[in-house]
C-alpha cells in the first residue's frame, strides 16, 4: 500500500493498524476461552480459503499467522451461526471457485498448489473485478474478526491476537452459554 508522500505501509502493518482501530469502533468484534486444536482442511473451499488467509496473514516472528488465530475456525462458527446468511457461504464459496479457476486456467494447478509469488498475481488479478474485490474485502474482515475474537467464538486461542496487539480482553468473558447469538435470542423470545 504507497500513500501520496511515498510512504509505504506492508500488509501486516496495515493490519496491525486496522485491528488497532477496530478497537475503537463498535462492530461484530467480540470479547473468553476456548481451548480448540488446529484443524486441517481437506475439502473445498476449505483448503483454498485456508491459503489465501495464510497468503494475506502469514506468521512472522513474534506475530502469529492466520492458522494461529484460527480465521476458517471462527468463520465456520459465525457461518453457522443461527442469525448467519446463508448467501455468505454462497458468495465464499463462489470466490474460491473464481480464484481455482483462475489458477487453473492461467498455471494448471490450484491456487493451494501455487508458490507465494504466483498467489500474489492470482490475488491481485482477482481483486481487479468488484466482486473479487469484494470477496477479498469479506475475507479481510473475517481475518480481523478472527484475531479479535473471543477464543469462545473458534479463534484466537489463548487470546494470541489480542497478546500481540496488546489488548486487554473485556470483562467478563462469555462462556459458550453466552456467545452473542444466544444471548440475543434469549431476549427475543
Amino acid at each position: 500500500m504507497n500513500n501520496n508522500n511515498g510512504f509505504i505501509l506492508r500488509r501486516r502493518e496495515f493490519l496491525l493498524l486496522l485491528t488497532s482501530l477496530a478497537t475503537l469502533s463498535p462492530g461484530r468484534l467480540f470479547s473468553a476461552n476456548n481451548q480448540q486444536t488446529i484443524t486441517q482442511y481437506h475439502d473445498e473451499p476449505w483448503i483454498t480459503l485456508d491459503t489465501v488467509f495464510e497468503h494475506l496473514f502469514p506468521a512472522v516472528d513474534g506475530a502469529p499467522g492466520a492458522r494461529e488465530i484460527r480465521v476458517i475456525a471462527y468463520m465456520q462458527t459465525m457461518l453457522n451461526a443461527p442469525d448467519a446468511d446463508p448467501e455468505d457461504m454462497t458468495f465464499i464459496n463462489k470466490g474460491a471457485g473464481w480464484l481455482n479457476d483462475l489458477s487453473q486456467t492461467e498455471y494448471k494447478h490450484p491456487f493451494a498448489a501455487l508458490d507465494e509469488n504466483t498467489r500474489e498475481n492470482i490475488l491481485r488479478k482477482i481483486e481487479t473485478s468488484e466482486a473479487g474485490e469484494r470477496w477479498l474485502s469479506v475475507l479481510l474482515t473475517n481475518l480481523l474478526e478472527a484475531l479479535m475474537s473471543d477464543p469462545v467464538y473458534g479463534s484466537n486461542p489463548d487470546g494470541i491476537g489480542w497478546k500481540w496487539l496488546q489488548h486487554p480482553a473485556g470483562y467478563p468473558l462469555p462462556t459458550d452459554d453466552h456467545m452473542y447469538y444466544k444471548i440475543s435470542k434469549k431476549f427475543k423470545g
